[in-house]
Formats: structure tokens, sequence, C-alpha cells
């Protein structure tokens, strides 16, 4: 999913969505069916990825050397740990140390990129975007476009959703 942030690969997605779905403004109410569709074209254009994530690791702003400095030292370590002699140590620690300072030149760099990129046009835009999203994501829900009716489908034109409150509705209020 992170792939559709950049322009080109998210336009590259919808036109495919699109000609897959034939062209259609409404989804069919067969969810299984588009559901399928869109997994599909997700699976064409973005790929597929191992699915392991790492939580809770901001990385955005790592570059090729913060990753590089990494990757030596996890290898000091892993022979550190084979090897216990000082000199191993000594080196593993001196890797330590510099990574550090990589890691806080690359966040900080990251940090000035992305204060200059706020400061324009674009970058008030994506702020108020974002600011926009979080209020609504901290609001109850104001409309329900899908559910389900009661074999367990998913309803997605407005017209069965409706019907299917409407059902809900009775069987609640006339037990």
């Amino acid at each position: 999913m992170w792939k559709l942030k950049k322009e080109e690969c998210c336009e590259e997605f919808r036109q495919k969505l699109r000609q897959a779905l034939g062209g259609q403004v409404v989804l069919p109410d067969d969810w299984e069916a588009t559901a399928e569709v869109i997994r599909e074209t997700g699976r064409k254009v973005l790929g597929v990825s191992s699915g392991r994530r790492k939580e809770d690791k901001e990385t955005w702003w790592w570059n090729e050397e913060v990753q590089d400095s990494i990757q030596r030292k996890r290898l000091a370590k892993k022979k550190w740990d084979m090897d216990r002699t000082e000199e191993n140590k000594q080196e593993y620690k001196e890797l330590q140390r510099r990574v550090k300072r990589e890691v806080s030149k690359a966040k900080q760099k990251a940090y000035d990129e992305l204060y200059t990129r706020l400061d324009t046009r674009e970058g008030e835009k994506d702020l108020y975007s974002l600011a926009r999203q979080r209020d609504r994501d901290g609001k109850d829900v104001q409309q329900v476009r899908v559910i389900k009716d009661r074999d367990g489908r998913v309803l997605t034109s407005e017209e069965s959703v409706q019907r299917r409150w409407k059902e809900y509705f009775e069987e609640l209020m006339n037990e």
C-alpha cells in the first residue's frame, strides 16, 4: 500500500482498476467478486510484499548511508557475539557511536526538508488535509455506506443499504 503514495503508481492503479471493473461508477452488490478484482489489480500493479512489518519503527527518514551503517554495526555485533575479544568489542562500540551520529544527522536533514516543505503552499495544503483527516477520525461515523445483509453478503448500493436498515429497525422495534 505504501507504493500508492507515489502519484504515478496511484494513477496506474486507478486506471487498471477502472478497466477491470468495466468502467462502472457504482460497485456491484457482489462484494466478494469486487474485492477479488481489487486484490488482483493490486497484485499486478503494486506487487506483493513479505507481509512482515516492523511496528513502531520510524524509518521514513532513512537513507542509504544509514542503512549501510546499521548493516555494518549488525555484522560487527554478530562478530563480537561469536568471538568475544576486546578488539571486536571496541569495533562494535565504535560502529555503534558512528551509527548514532549518522542517524541523528539523517533525521535532522529529513526534518529540515519536511519543515521547508511545510512552509510552501503545497505543504500547507498537506498539513490542513492531515488535520481534517485526524478530526474526522476522532468523530463518530456520520454515514454507513456499506453493510451486510442477513446472509453476510456486503451491500453497496444505496437502496439496498437503506432497505437493510429498514428491515433491521423493524425487527428491532417489533420483537
